[in-house]
């Protein structure tokens, strides 16, 4: 590297530029913040990559037992910051050819059907007052019904706002989400109702700031509970886990709502081309392909409409193993 900039430097600009276009970055700069302190403590003196310091990275990491897909979340930014560097003429930058790295299994969304949402839901409505999380038996059915009604990653959803929910005219304010983008999504009226009335239950009674607060008191809910909680509802709701990594998952509810959305375009003999943008715009995708990319699904779980998804999109969206950039 340059003389005078240290390694730490070099991640520091790299991520304040990743963020100043949108990136959220957050999880990257852990990575990158973790290896530096690697190969200061395993190679005293060198302060920027080489093939050695990547391969010892790596080699730590197996010697974990890590699954590929961590692995190559341990990898990827490590890769971006060599790219960085070499294109500033870091002549000692190592950059790691993809083809060393195992290639991760892809998950195929688990979509589920009427019976199993309506079951679930039905959980989530069963579920008790707990003296430890006193609106739990209230934050849970409205939680679990507004990521599935809106198709909301589970963040999107658990990081609302008070301000963010507008009861007045049913729209919520998604902000910082994937990308860095903002979006507006409309709920139906029925959906609208059930948040007006949670809203006079919970949020409404005191000066909170998180639409869906956690067991800490000015905290919002946290990944953990949601999941806990959500494990919890599938066991209850006869509905069979393979564990983790193998789902049915949380993100499943936003899938599935978009393949539904689909299912009833065709039902209606509506011009599903025509509609994917709003579907896209709807679910805060930056590439048409990552939406259309629920046609394969819907065929998958529809096979009786399969040759009219073809006569939609053809040959155009990737295939269903292959995901959308949507990630989990």
């Amino acid at each position: 590297m340059s003389a005078g900039v240290t390694l730490v430097d070099a991640i520091t600009v790299l991520v304040a530029e990743k963020r100043a276009v949108g990136y959220k970055y957050d999880a990257e700069a852990r990575v990158l913040a973790r290896f530096e302190e690697f190969n200061r403590r395993e190679f005293p003196g060198l302060d920027t990559l080489t093939e050695a310091s990547v391969h010892a990275w790596i080699a730590a990491a197996r010697g974990r037992g890590v699954k590929p897909a961590t692995l190559a979340g341990l990898v990827a930014p490590v890769r971006e910051l060599a790219r960085w560097l070499g294109r500033r003429g870091a002549p000692a930058s190592y950059l790691l050819p993809r083809a060393a790295l195992p290639r991760p299994i892809r998950y195929v969304p688990h979509i589920y059907t009427d019976a199993e949402l309506a079951a679930l839901f039905a959980q989530t409505d069963r579920c008790h007052y707990c003296a430890e999380v006193p609106a739990r038996h209230l934050v849970m059915p409205v939680l679990f019904r507004t990521i599935y009604g809106c198709g909301l990653r589970a963040s999107e959803a658990r990081l609302l706002r008070v301000a963010d929910v507008d009861l007045d005219t049913g729209v919520l304010q998604i902000r910082d989400a994937k990308g860095g983008k903002d979006r507006q999504v409309p709920v139906c009226d029925a959906l609208r109702v059930r948040l007006a009335g949670y809203h006079a239950q919970v949020t409404g009674r005191a000066d909170r700031e998180w639409f869906f607060p956690g067991s800490r008191p000015g905290q919002p809910l946290t990944l953990g509970n949601v999941y806990h909680n959500f494990r919890r509802f599938l066991w209850q709701a006869h509905i069979s886990h393979g564990g983790p990594g193998h789902g049915p998952r949380v993100h499943d509810l936003r899938h599935t709502m978009a393949v539904n959305n689909l299912r009833s375009w065709f039902a209606a003999g509506r011009d599903v081309g025509a509609l994917l943008p709003v579907l896209q715009t709807y679910l805060g995708h930056s590439s048409i392909a990552d939406t259309g990319y629920y046609l394969h699904l819907t065929a998958e779980s529809y096979p009786d409409i399969t040759a009219r998804v073809q006569q939609v999109i053809g040959d155009v969206v990737p295939p269903v193993t292959a995901g959308p950039s949507d990630g989990h």
